[in-house]
């Protein structure tokens, strides 16, 4: 009886696992789609379209799943899962050119899913409060001298970008007017204009919005995904500013009241769509997304956004993760220690998933993590 040894690959170079096998080394490059699988979820496809592309897939060696009454035509519409190596799929691209329906348009966008994702290095962006109440550190940065401080010592860490704002939005918490933020906001923008590094403002109202950008060269980061104020798109388009547009459930009053959802990832993904469309149609084209952890969302929630991050990667935009310290953790008090280190773990997943900004409070740890993670 023969004693076979079998091991899954994961997460490896499949190339050099292929030529290290003794395949011809050259002709590796041109079978890598063979082994190379996805599944891509395609919305509300009509019956016909769903039949002929289940028929398809299975013609190539993949497979379709749909919804079990499209069959019968019970049903109009069906959402779609495809799945087969990425080779079959550009073969029913291919296939859908000749299909009735509307298919042929269909090609172009599985082929676009299909595009190789360029290598991404994960940014750092340090977090400066100015306020008195935010959930980690309120109050410890509210006069100019500590905010100072703080910016100089997250450049010294490593910060790529600095978030800078004067009003907590932690759950519960209550708006901070345009005045109030600020006179918080403009003395630290003032002394950082003297240092190289690129700096957010973390605000939902537009006033302040065009008061920093009328000064300077800024990104704007809107918790609210430009719903709060109705104005801020505008703004932002005025002065060509890049924005972070978040996903959020409610307002910081009410969105950890019992949130609740049908598909989680699917409805964060429709939502951030909508935003980039308000965005692009406004006039922005910057745009950074994030699926805004803990707004909105419970402990299982924040932790299902983490492990398939990947998947807001085909709304085409830089993602962003703000994880940082946050009650999913389950840390209470300030054991900031352990908050760090839960985040980073989390942060990790995130980083291995090609997410392009990290929001943390503890940049120095996770710069010392970037450095040997990337070596």
């Amino acid at each position: 009886m023969n004693d076979f040894v079998i091991k899954e690959i994961l997460n490896a170079d499949l190339i050099n696992e292929i030529r290290a096998i003794g395949f011809d080394k050259n002709y590796a490059p041109f079978v890598i789609d063979k082994y190379d699988y996805k599944n891509l979820k395609i919305y509300n496809l009509t019956v016909p379209q769903a039949n002929i592309l289940k028929q398809t897939a299975l013609s190539v060696g993949a497979d379709c799943a749909t919804h079990r009454e499209v069959i019968t035509g019970k049903v109009d519409h069906s959402d779609c899962i495809l799945g087969g190596s990425v080779s079959a799929l550009k073969k029913i691209a291919a296939k859908l050119e000749g299909q009735p329906f509307g298919l042929k348009f269909l090609k172009d966008a599985i082929l676009k899913q299909l595009e190789p994702m360029p290598p991404v290095q994960t940014k750092l962006v340090g977090i400066i409060n100015l306020t008195q109440n935010s959930f980690s550190d309120g109050g410890l940065y509210w006069d100019f001298e500590s905010a100072k401080e703080k910016f100089l010592s997250l450049i010294a860490d490593g910060a790529d970008i600095i978030d800078i704002g004067a009003e907590s939005t932690k759950p519960f918490s209550q708006p901070v007017s345009a005045k109030s933020q600020l006179e918080k906001l403009m003395p630290i923008l003032d002394f950082a204009k003297s240092h190289d590094v690129k700096i957010s403002i973390d605000t939902r109202s537009a006033e302040v919005a065009e008061e920093v950008l009328r000064n300077g060269n800024y990104i704007i980061n809107d918790v609210s995904g430009l719903d709060y104020d109705e104005n801020m798109a505008g703004v932002i388009a005025k002065y060509n500013a890049p924005v972070i547009l978040q996903h959020s459930k409610g307002t910081p009053e009410t969105m950890q009241v019992s949130p609740q959802y049908e598909n989680l990832m699917d409805e964060i993904f429709f939502s951030l769509r909508e935003k980039i469309i308000k965005a692009r149609t406004s006039g922005i084209e910057n745009i950074i997304i994030d699926p805004g952890i803990g707004f909105g969302k419970t402990a299982a929630h924040n932790v299902e956004i983490i492990k398939r991050i990947g998947e807001l990667k085909s709304l085409g935009c830089p993602i962003m993760l703000g994880a940082s310290r946050k009650s999913f953790l389950g840390v209470e008090g300030n054991d900031n220690d352990l908050k760090d280190s839960l985040t980073l773990a989390y942060n990790a997943l995130a980083i291995q998933a090609g997410v392009d900004y990290l929001r943390v409070h503890n940049v120095r740890l996770h710069k010392k993590f970037l450095e040997s993670f990337n070596v």
